[in-house]
């Protein structure tokens, strides 16, 4: 499509004005202007007749394509462009253009709901579209290199330049630390939620709700396609659903907020991974799982139960985005974010992963725009174990989170140059010598990878990026921290890392786009904000450059062909039974449960369905969203998860018993020996 600013949108107007010109100045002229003319006058005046009848012929082709082209191709501009004044392609007025445009591209400008305006910065010829009247328009491009949200994704070609909005609606102290600094005691997102609640005056919980508002807004997602990416991977909790006795967390709210980002991921053109962060029981034991506390997902006491509980939750959510309102805006599912497997068992996870694929796909269908691609964490085990992992499913992709922040001291310099010749010391050759070959490896014999963490530091150095009360004693960490002094080898240096990572990654999700301030007014784990790194030089501004810095550096890693197998991006196929009696559900054993696996506390599918309710637009026609009411599969009538009445359960995230059971609770009247 032409675009009216474009060179070859004027060019081509030009060029058919010029022609016509021409053809009228040779006409009225009696120029010869076909070569070869004959010379005699006889002949001479048979060719000005030809000539004549020629030019006739010509110039009314040329008037009926002017009046047929120009109209048709101002009208595209001004549709694409938004040039119309006062209202959008449904008629609808825009109140969020000053201009009452409904898409825009690089210059255009955004009023937000405050009033307040910005202007759209986009340098790779993307552009939004918001119009009103339709909420659900896929049209808009983040850039020219990524498919509009109306077409499809191509996997190997198409290739993830994201973003995590880390800290939004799961938080970490080292993202969100003044929240945390606020209240000392506090070490989680539990601990925080308590200590809020204990609160009121200074506003309770709702100081979460606060920050929900205030952390990400509009013009950060406008950044972000501006930015070159066109990815975002948004962690979520499962108290963005529902809460249950005893847990202190904010309820359901943060899911109004999610469904905003929504609507603005739609409006610039980025695709959306969601990510179940944080699920029942913890499923590692770190702070950004809820809660810090022994692993009770798929082990210990409650490790049944809460997985029960997880699925559930998967199940909800699943009915949520595989409407069409929402399939082709969020196209990846990461159904468990870093669970421990070392702690729960590959058998185990393997079992939970492979009832969770059959359970969505069951709500969903199968095949290529049948609900979203299920995206499985390694579990900070080696990729190899992954290999063949359930052959037959339908969209399952691994998903990694390489970093070397976490591997012990990292002392090497990055503000010097490396024995390649470039800024960097080690670390550029270290990312792609770590990582590069086995991310191929595993497309190989996994199938679509994704990177869905990394960051722009080898080290551990920030501000209680290992906890609340808890910095790095790394010597290197004073250099690293003290961004604002940075000179030009170190911000290269930088750059040179996080350039050959994603370059070795191919398909990444930078961790994360934005770091809060501490209550010294700065922000003190600098390296791991994209937004900082732009806006400051050591984050490429266009990621496409990252593309063969690995090669450049000589690096052993050899491309994938980018030629997956059919069912692993959607050719239906199906699991072997052999896979589906190896791993039944539920598992044979638990980790760290102190009974048999058939003593164990379980719930029960007798409670109402959850129906995540989808958002609410005031000047759209019913017509266009009464369809999406939040629950995609009218077959799936199951009932919800609860308790079974009359049976004890221990706490969800230590599972202690009271007393020891000796026989399965099923209810009133069954054997228990619980208090």
């Amino acid at each position: 499509m032409l675009d009216s600013h474009s060179p070859s949108a004027s060019s081509q107007l030009l060029g058919v004005n010029k022609e016509a010109d021409s053809v009228r100045e040779s006409y009225l002229e009696g120029q010869e202007t076909f070569p070869g003319a004959p010379k005699s006058k006889a002949s001479s005046s048979r060719y000005s007749r030809r000539k004549i009848i020629a030019a006739v012929v010509i110039i009314v082709v040329i008037v009926i394509f002017l009046a047929v082209f120009l109209p048709v191709l101002f009208v595209v501009i001004r549709k694409r462009n938004g040039s119309h004044s006062g209202s959008g392609g449904s008629g609808v007025p825009n109140p969020s253009s000053p201009s009452g445009a409904i898409t825009g591209g690089d210059g255009s400008v955004i009023k937000l709901d405050n009033g307040t305006t910005f202007t759209y910065r986009n340098p790779f010829g993307g552009f939004w579209v918001q119009d009103p009247g339709d909420p659900f328009s896929n049209n808009a491009q983040p850039n020219s290199w990524t498919p509009p949200l109306n077409t499809s994704w191509q996997w190997g070609k198409d290739r993830v330049y994201g973003v995590n909005l880390g800290g939004l609606f799961v938080l970490e102290p080292f993202i969100s630390p003044l929240l945390f600094q606020k209240y000392p005691d506090a070490r989680d997102e539990y601990t925080l939620s308590q200590a809020m609640m204990a609160d009121q005056a200074n506003g309770g919980l709702n100081q979460l709700e606060d920050h929900y508002n205030t952390f990400i807004t509009e013009q950060d997602i406008a950044e972000i396609a501006g930015a070159g990416l066109n990815f975002l991977r948004i962690p979520l909790a499962f108290w963005a659903i529902e809460t249950w006795e005893g847990e202190p967390y904010l309820a359901k709210t943060s899911w109004k907020y999610f469904l905003r980002v929504l609507e603005w991921a739609r409006k610039y053109g980025l695709r959306v991974c969601l990510d179940l962060h944080a699920v029942p029981g913890s499923q590692n034991g770190l702070n950004h799982s809820g809660r810090l506390s022994p692993v009770n997902f798929l082990a210990g006491n409650m490790g049944l139960a809460n997985a029960q509980r997880t699925l559930y939750y998967l199940r909800v959510i699943t009915e949520f985005i595989s409407q069409p309102e929402y399939r082709d805006l969020i196209p990846i599912f990461g159904i468990v974010n870093e669970a421990l497997v070392g702690i729960i068992g590959v058998d185990s996870i393997t079992s939970f992963y492979l009832e969770a694929h059959d359970m969505m796909r069951n709500i969903t269908g199968l095949g290529e725009g049948h609900g979203p691609y299920i995206a499985i964490h390694d579990g900070f085990q080696p990729q190899t174990i992954w290999y063949n992992f359930l052959q037959g499913s339908d969209r399952i992709m691994l998903d990694q989170h390489p970093y070397f922040s976490f591997g012990g001291p990292q002392t090497a310099p990055i503000g010097i140059v490396g024995d390649q010749g470039i800024p960097g010391g080690v670390w550029p050759l270290n990312a792609c010598n770590n990582w590069g070959p086995s991310t191929n490896a595993s497309r190989a014999n996994v199938g679509v990878v994704i990177a869905g963490e990394f960051t722009a530091t080898p080290n551990d150095c920030g501000f209680w990026l290992l906890g609340v009360g808890s910095n790095s004693d790394n010597p290197v960490c004073p250099e690293f921290d003290a961004w604002e002094s940075y000179n030009d080898t170190m911000k290269q240096g930088i750059q040179n890392f996080v350039s050959a990572s994603m370059d070795a990654f191919g398909d990444w999700f930078f961790w994360t786009w934005k770091v809060g301030p501490t209550q010294a007014g700065r922000v003190e784990a600098p390296l791991w904000s994209y937004k900082l790194g732009l806006e400051n030089g050591w984050v490429p501004k266009d990621p496409r450059t990252a593309f063969g810095m690995c090669a450049s550096l000589g690096s052993s890693t050899e491309n994938f062909n980018n030629t997956f197998q059919p069912w692993q991006t959607g050719t239906p196929s199906s699991i072997p039974a052999s896979s589906t009696s190896s791993f039944p559900w539920p598992p044979t054993t638990m980790s760290g449960a102190s009974v048999p696996i058939s003593l164990l506390p379980t719930y029960t599918d007798t409670a109402p369905i959850i129906t995540l309710p989808p958002a609410t637009f005031t000047v759209a026609p019913s017509s266009i969203t009464a369809p999406a009411d939040g629950w995609f599969n009218t077959q799936d009538t199951e009932g919800g998860i609860t308790t079974v009445d009359g049976c004890p359960y221990p706490s969800e995230y230590d599972g202690i018993f009271t007393v020891v059971p000796t026989a399965p609770c099923t209810g009133p009247g069954s054997v228990s020996t619980a208090s």
